[in-house]
């Protein structure tokens, strides 16, 4: 009985008719460091959803006659650049979201303490006071709703992209070229 390695890797296998089609058609810069298309990205996005937890390797077909192997280890290297910038992008866009999700729910629960607080003292004996009130505590439930919306459903809007960017970002050796 053969045993499977813990972490599989999933194949995504594209045929492409030249190089160029890996690049944004408006780029001219070279391979090194055009933009890459956002149709091949999409598609690989596609692709991927459906791949496990494993690595990912990317396949690209070519005609034979339209290969360039020092096109091809360029290209790679611009693949495996563009995918570990944009994951730790995405992360660092993740860590910003849940940094200010967390620090309004605290800004939030700091409010609430104070109009506790105010409240305690007799608020109508002041109009300072009463104004305390009546301002800490709408602030305190929107910094602790809106705090909250951020750390749970914002945060989770870039996890598609983050999960996308980590499989390809640990694909690195996985990323070959073929001819058909």
């Amino acid at each position: 009985m053969e045993r499977k390695p813990s972490l599989e890797i999933s194949e995504i296998v594209l045929r492409l008719n030249q190089y160029d089609d890996i690049f944004s058609d408006f780029d001219i810069r070279p391979y090194s460091s055009r933009a890459l298309s956002e149709d091949f990205l999409d598609e690989i996005k596609r692709a991927s959803r459906d791949k496990d937890e494993g690595g990912i390797e990317l396949i690209l077909h070519f005609p034979k006659k339209e290969r360039n192997e020092p096109h091809e280890l360029i290209i790679k290297e611009r693949l495996t650049t563009h995918f570990k910038k944009h994951y730790h992008l995405l992360l660092k866009e993740k860590h910003r979201i849940l940094k200010l999700g967390i620090t309004m729910v605290i800004l939030g629960i700091l409010c609430m303490i104070a109009a506790t607080f105010v409240v305690f003292k007799d608020p109508s004996k002041s109009l300072f006071l009463s104004f305390l009130v009546v301002f800490l505590e709408p602030a305190a439930w929107f910094l602790l709703w809106e705090g909250m919306n951020q750390i749970i459903f914002n945060s989770n809007t870039v996890k598609p992209d983050v999960e996308f960017y980590r499989k390809m970002s640990d694909s690195r050796g996985y990323i070959h070229f073929k001819s058909y």
